[in-house]
């Protein structure tokens, strides 16, 4: 699949209006993952996706980065509002699971349920229903 096609289907399954507002949702929430999955699942899931959305999940740094392990639904999606420009936190828990959902269509099941394991339980849930 390409990138294109997935921001369609972002697009589509997330009631965006353009393919740039799907690209810039896509990649608030793949930059907000990335630094929610510990490094090793980060590169195995960045290996299985498009270059341009593997970039998107391993950009940025952080001096001190440590993983919140018990990140919560809401300040995941307000991470992504930070990094996407949209700040209705209802709005962008939908908009993750549709992207959530995109990228399980790209990966295999033993990868997805190695990336729900390291994700904290609520955005585990998300995750899983996506």
């Amino acid at each position: 699949m390409t990138a294109e096609r997935f921001y369609a289907d972002v697009m589509q399954h997330g009631k965006l209006r353009t393919p740039s507002h799907a690209q810039r949702l896509t990649g608030a929430v793949l930059h907000t993952l990335g630094f929610n999955l510990s490094g090793g699942i980060k590169r195995e899931l960045a290996r299985a996706l498009p270059p341009a959305l593997a970039g998107e999940l391993t950009r940025g740094w952080r001096l001190a980065h440590f993983r919140n392990t018990r990140i919560s639904l809401e300040d995941f999606a307000a991470d992504v509002a930070l990094h996407s420009g949209n700040t209705d936190p209802l709005y962008n828990r939908m908009a993750t699971a549709a992207v959530f959902g995109q990228i399980k269509r790209l990966i295999d099941d033993d990868l997805s349920r190695k990336v729900a394991k390291d994700l904290s339980p609520e955005v585990r849930e998300l995750w899983n229903s996506a």
